[in-house]
C-alpha cells in the first residue's frame, strides 16, 4: 500500500509547481489530492468563473488546505488551564474564558499569531526606502473610487471591526526615518519619529519572539465595550445593563478632554464614531428589550446579554452583508450566507435549527467551537492585508437632506469637510454639529476610495497619531511610509513570499502582477527587476482585481481562512449560540437582523425611507435597482 501510496504521490508531484514541492512531500494524501486540484483550477479555470456551486466547492478546498498549514500557533500553550464554560455564560471584559481548554487565549495582550512563517527583514528594514515606496507607488494623485459598489459607511465599518480585532503593543523607544533626497520635496514631512513594536519572547522554539495584541482578538464588539475592565467601566451606566449616550443627539458623550466615552477611540474618526453610538444604542434596545421580556433581570444580567446580542449582530451583519458588497459576486453572496446559515439556507435553519455539518447548517450554532489545534488569535498577516486606507477619500461629502431627494433618492453636495477636522476630539465637536442622520446620510451617498496603486491619502502622510489612551501625541507621521516599515519590522514575508505560503503561484515580472504601464515603470524605478523585493502592500494594491472583487485575491485567501475562524473557534457563536446564553427574546433578536439596514431601521425608519435607494446600507444610497436574478443562486454562472 505504500509503495503504491509513493507511486501517486510522485505521479501528482509533476503537477505541482516546484513553490511547493517541500510542503506538498509533508502532506497527507487527502491534502495532496485537494492541492492538486486547487491547482488545476487556478491553471484551467479560475475559481470565480465556475458555475457558483463549483465557485464553492473550490473555496471550500483552498479553506481546508489555509487550515491545515496557514494557522501557525505564536507564543501559546495549546491546551492550557481548562475551565467550565457553564461558570462564564458571557463575554469577559479582557477577552478571557471564551476557549474551554485554555483561559488566557483571545484575551487583551496575548500574542498575534501568523498564517505565514515569518521572514526576517532586520537588513531590509529600509530597502527600498520606505518613504520612497510611500511617494513613487502610494501616494494619490488623483482620487480613485469604487463607483456605486462601496461607500463611505463601509469604509468606517472595516475600521470599526479593526478597532474590535487588533492593535500592536508598541516599545517605550522611538525611531526616525528620514526621507531621501530623490524625494524629499514630494514628501509631506522631511522626517518623523514613530514607536517600535513591542518584541516579546515566546518561550517557544520555532518562533523565539512575537507581538503582544492590545485589544481582544474575538468578535465582542471591544471598539464599543473595552478590552478590559477599567474601559469598560467608562461606558456603562450601571442601570438597566445600558452603555452611556447622548439621548438628546444618539452620539457619544465626551470627557472633560473632549475624548469620545466608548470602548476604543484610538485614532478615530466620526465615521467610526458614528458607528460605535448606533450600536450603543442597539445595545440599549436589546437591553430594554430584554427587561420588558424578563422583569427579574438585574444591571448585570442585562449587560451581558446584551453584549452577546449586539457582538452577534455586529458579526452577522459584518458576514452577510458588508462582505458581499465587498466582493461582489454570487459565488461570495452564497458562500458567505452559508457560513452564517449552511447550504440548507435560513429558512430551514430558522425551522429546524442547526442540522448535520457545518457545510449544510453553518459555523453559527455549531456543537463545539473548532480551532484546528492552534489557539485562537488574529494574525499578522491578517493586519497586513486589511491595511486599507486608501477607502477614504480627500474630504467628506455633506450632503443637503433638507431638499427633495432626485433621482433614485440622489442629494445635492453642499459642502466638503477635510478630514483633519474629522479626526479625534475635533471630529466629536464637528460631528455634533453636523448630527448623526445628515453624517450618515451623507457617508451614505460618497463612494469610498478604491483599493489601488497611488490612492493613498495624502493627508494620512502629515498625520498625527494617539497614544493607546486616545490623546495626540507630539510627533507627526506619515502614515504610507509606516505601514511598509511595519510589515517589514513585523517580519511579514513580502509579496511574492507570501503568496507562496498561501499556495498561490509567484510572479516573475512586473506584467503577472498589473496590466498598467504607469504602475510598470514605478514598479521598476523602486524595486528595479527584483520581484522578490516588492512590498506586500504595494503587491495588494497593484494585483489586477477579480471582476466585483474591491480587494485583491491575495487578500482574499487570507480572508477565506479568518473570516471562518473569526466563527468557527469562539463558543459564542457555536457551542453556546442557543437560548440558555443568549435568553429567547435575544437570539430572536440575532436571528431575525439581517443587515445594517435593519438596524437603521430600527432605530432611524425615516432614513432608509427617504434617502437610501441600494439594497445595501454599504452601497452608495442612490445605486440604481438591482434587477432580480431568477436563477437559483447555487446554479448561477458568473458573467465573463
Amino acid at each position: 500500500m505504500k509503495v503504491i501510496s509513493s507511486l501517486i504521490s510522485s505521479v501528482f508531484l509533476k503537477f505541482i509547481p516546484k513553490d511547493f514541492h517541500e510542503v506538498y512531500s509533508r502532506m497527507p494524501v487527502l491534502d495532496r489530492i485537494i492541492l492538486l486540484i486547487v491547482h488545476a483550477v487556478d491553471k484551467m479555470v479560475p475559481w470565480h468563473k465556475l458555475p457558483v456551486f463549483l465557485g464553492m466547492a473550490y473555496l471550500g478546498l483552498r479553506r481546508h488546505l489555509h487550515q491545515e498549514y496557514n494557522l501557525i500557533n505564536v507564543g501559546q500553550t495549546p491546551v492550557g488551564t481548562r475551565f467550565n464554560p457553564a461558570d462564564y455564560p458571557y463575554r469577559t471584559a479582557d477577552g478571557k474564558f471564551n476557549d474551554p481548554f485554555n483561559e488566557g487565549v483571545g484575551s487583551q495582550y496575548s500574542f498575534i499569531g501568523r498564517n505565514c512563517p515569518p521572514v526576517d527583514q532586520k537588513t531590509k528594514l529600509l530597502k527600498p526606502d520606505p518613504m520612497v515606496v510611500a511617494t513613487k507607488l502610494l501616494a494619490r494623485r488623483k482620487l480613485i473610487d469604487t463607483g456605486k459598489q462601496f461607500n463611505m459607511i463601509a469604509a468606517s465599518w472595516i475600521q470599526f471591526m479593526i478597532h474590535d480585532w487588533v492593535d500592536h503593543l508598541e516599545e517605550t523607544n522611538q525611531i526616525e526615518l528620514v526621507a531621501p533626497k530623490e524625494v524629499a520635496n514630494e514628501c509631506p514631512l522631511s522626517s518623523f519619529r514613530f514607536f517600535k513594536t513591542k518584541e516579546v519572547p515566546t518561550g517557544f522554539f520555532e518562533i523565539k519572539t512575537g507581538s503582544l495584541n492590545s485589544r481582544t482578538p474575538w468578535w465582542d464588539s471591544s471598539a464599543i465595550y473595552g478590552s478590559n475592565s477599567k474601559a469598560m467601566d467608562r461606558v456603562r451606566t450601571y442601570k438597566d445593563g445600558k452603555l452611556k449616550l447622548s439621548e438628546e443627539t444618539g452620539l457619544l458623550l465626551q470627557d472633560q478632554d473632549g475624548l469620545a466615552i466608548s470602548g476604543d477611540v484610538r485614532n478615530s474618526w466620526v465615521g467610526v464614531s458614528a458607528l460605535q453610538a448606533l450600536f450603543v444604542k442597539e445595545h440599549n434596545a436589546v437591553c430594554d428589550a430584554l427587561k420588558k421580556e424578563y422583569d427579574d433581570l438585574e444591571d448585570e444580567d442585562l449587560y451581558r446579554h446584551a453584549r452577546l446580542v449586539t457582538s452577534a449582530v455586529i458579526a452577522k451583519i459584518h458576514t452577510i452583508d458588508w462582505t458581499v458588497e465587498l466582493l461582489k459576486t454570487d459565488t461570495l453572496l452564497a458562500g458567505m450566507r452559508t457560513n452564517w446559515y449552511g447550504i440548507l439556507g435560513k429558512k430551514f435553519k430558522d425551522s429546524f435549527g442547526h442540522v448535520g455539518s457545518s457545510i449544510l447548517g453553518g459555523l453559527v450554532g455549531m456543537k463545539k467551537p473548532q480551532n484546528h489545534g492552534v489557539p485562537y488569535s488574529i494574525t499578522e498577516d491578517f493586519t497586513s492585508v486589511y491595511r486599507m486606507h486608501s477607502l477614504l477619500p480627500d474630504q467628506l461629502e455633506l450632503r443637503d437632506i433638507d431638499v427633495v431627494p432626485g433621482t433614485n433618492k440622489s442629494l445635492p453636495l453642499i459642502e466638503e469637510v477635510s478630514f483633519g477636522k474629522l479626526l479625534g476630539p475635533k471630529g466629536e465637536q464637528t460631528m455634533s454639529h453636523i448630527g448623526f442622520t445628515k453624517l450618515m446620510v451623507s457617508m451614505g451617498h460618497q463612494a469610498s476610495g478604491a483599493l489601488e496603486l497611488m490612492n493613498y491619502p495624502v493627508w494620512l502622510r502629515d498625520l498625527v497619531p494617539h497614544d493607546p489612551n486616545g490623546y495626540d501625541r507630539p510627533d507627526h507621521i506619515d502614515l504610507a511610509a509606516l505601514e511598509i516599515y511595519r510589515d517589514r519590522e513585523r517580519n511579514v514575508a513580502r509579496y511574492n513570499e507570501f503568496r507562496r505560503s498561501m499556495f498561490m503561484i509567484p510572479i516573475k515580472k512586473w506584467e503577472d502582477l498589473t496590466d498598467d504601464k504607469e504602475a510598470i515603470e514605478a514598479l521598476e524605478d523602486v524595486y528595479g527587476g527584483n520581484v522578490e523585493e516588492l512590498d506586500l502592500l504595494v503587491g495588494l494594491m497593484a494585483e489586477k482585481k477579480i471582476k466585483g472583487f474591491a480587494i485583491s485575491e491575495t487578500a482574499f485567501n487570507i480572508f477565506v481562512l479568518m473570516a471562518t475562524r473569526r466563527l468557527e473557534a469562539d463558543r459564542f457563536f457555536t457551542s453556546d449560540f442557543n437560548e440558555m446564553t443568549y435568553t429567547k427574546k435575544g437570539l430572536e433578536w440575532v436571528n431575525t437582523t439581517e443587515s445594517l439596514k435593519d438596524v437603521f431601521d430600527r432605530h432611524y425608519p425615516e432614513m432608509t425611507d427617504r434617502w437610501m435607494n441600494s439594497e445595501s446600507a454599504f452601497s452608495v444610497w442612490d445605486s440604481p435597482p438591482v434587477a432580480k436574478n431568477p436563477i437559483p443562486l447555487y446554479l448561477r454562472v458568473p458573467s465573463s
